[in-house]
């Protein structure tokens, strides 16, 4: 009954933690969670944010990575082996697929988008920046979108950046990259977030961010706010699987769980904490949507004194954030190709890479050539292909994993691979795979739909 288990193994518990912090640490916490926040009220969309991360996205994560435990191999073969293991149906394992394509959709549109905030590491940390009114800074941006060789360009740069870590493999290159740049990661924002306290904007920031003013929040906005939880933790497509599977038989995954949680969501809340007082300092707009990054910040950066070093220190968090999060894209596939298929770990990730920098010329071409192709509800690629990820397939991944887990796999076998020192936390968490991942989940897909 048994099946080839991984012998990939992270080196210690603290690097499992930082290498999963950086997975789940992604744009999403920075770039996504500023201009959400801003959109939805800002402390509204906070504290529901948070409420989420703890009923969802906690017990989710726990779901995810016991499997891995259990399964000790890539997504697609470790539910087979669970499936056959439990008595349940082996088609379980198209799970695994589902969450595959999901991961190289969702790298195709991330290498371009996080190729921008090396577009910007270039740009600022040259001088080119400073001094720029708002209409150049506004300008620049549009000359990015309308340019498909530069965005092409580094759209590449990064994919190879990418993949040069996954290569070297788990712990000379998922873990080690980990090692360096979370550290670094929090030491940038916690520069950021200090700078940002001397500015005048800072306590109207503070009072944007954390003054819960119940009367705000709406359903639109409780909505939003479930589903930035549920992405933000980098569940549902098999990487916390995989990710799992190389956890040593000594790690608690519900200690393990509550450390990742807390780093990533402050990540989030720092990084609105560095945002926000610039952009009321400057008298910007909070509410200016996906271009706040990248079209409000640069206008506060090129007036500010030192606006040359914040700048490129934010760019460099941004590029930081996203690196981190695609080499998470790629090692499920890698996994996958190496474990299933024998193929040798380099050849897998630049195959995996080439695929991905392909399907990313949809995105690269969406925002210039293919502009006005809107093929389906009036809707351009990178729309069609970012919706469809983020709000049907990575739902469905998630509510997936978490009927395995909660219907097919015994309570004997998830308290030895939970581990928890009490019973009740057992209950709880069970209640929470059980009861209110799915229900959030279903909210989720049915907001997605109306």
């Amino acid at each position: 009954m048994g099946h080839a288990q991984t012998q990939n193994r992270w080196s210690s518990q603290v690097g499992f933690i930082l290498a999963t912090t950086g997975a789940a640490v992604g744009l999403g916490n920075i770039w996504k969670f500023a201009y959400m926040a801003g959109n939805n009220g800002g402390s509204a969309f906070v504290l529901i944010y948070l409420i989420c991360v703890v009923c969802v996205g906690i017990p989710l994560m726990m779901g995810e990575m016991t499997l891995g435990r259990l399964g000790r191999s890539d997504a697609i073969t470790s539910l087979e082996y669970l499936a056959k293991q439990y008595r349940t149906h082996p088609a379980w394992r198209y799970l695994g697929w589902l969450g595959a394509i999901t991961l190289l959709f969702v790298l195709s549109f991330y290498s371009v988008v996080a190729g921008w905030s090396l577009f910007y590491v270039v740009k600022s940390s040259t001088n080119q920046l400073t001094q720029l009114s708002a209409p150049q800074v506004q300008m620049l941006w549009h000359q990015l979108l309308n340019s498909p060789v530069t965005l092409l360009t580094y759209h590449a740069i990064f994919m190879l950046m990418t993949v040069a870590v996954v290569a070297r493999g788990v712990q000379k290159g998922l873990e080690k990259a980990a090692r360096m740049m979370m550290p670094a990661l929090f030491a940038i924002l916690i520069i950021l977030v200090c700078y940002a306290a001397s500015t005048p904007g800072f306590s109207q920031g503070v009072h944007f961010l954390f003054h819960f003013d119940l009367s705000k929040i709406t359903p639109s906005i409780a909505i939003s706010a479930l589903g930035h939880a549920f992405f933000t933790l980098a569940v549902g497509a098999g990487c916390i699987l995989v990710y799992g599977a190389y956890l040593p038989d000594h790690a608690r995954i519900g200690r393990t769980v509550m450390v990742i949680t807390v780093l990533d969501v402050s990540v989030a809340i720092l990084s609105g904490l560095a945002i926000f007082p610039l952009v009321f300092t400057y008298h910007l707009s909070p509410t200016s949507g996906p271009g706040l990054m990248f079209e409000t910040l640069p206008i506060a950066f090129s007036q500010m004194g030192g606006g040359r070093w914040f700048g490129s220190l934010f760019f460099i968090l941004l590029l930081f954030a996203a690196w981190t999060s695609s080499i998470s894209l790629v090692e499920p596939w890698v996994a996958l190709l190496v474990e299933r298929f024998g193929f040798k770990r380099p050849t897998a990730c630049w195959l995996i890479g080439s695929v991905a920098w392909v399907l990313g010329l949809a995105t690269v071409l969406s925002f210039n050539q293919w502009a006005n192709f809107k093929p389906f509800l009036n809707r351009g690629l990178f729309d069609l292909i970012t919706d469809t990820t983020t709000n049907f397939m990575l739902p469905l991944g998630g509510l997936g994993f978490a009927w395995f887990v909660a219907h097919h796999i015994p309570h004997s076998a998830l308290k030895q691979a939970l581990s928890f020192k009490r019973s009740v936390y057992f209950k709880l968490w069970y209640f929470g795979i059980r009861y209110t991942v799915p229900i959030g989940i279903l909210f989720i897909l049915v907001e997605a739909l109306l």
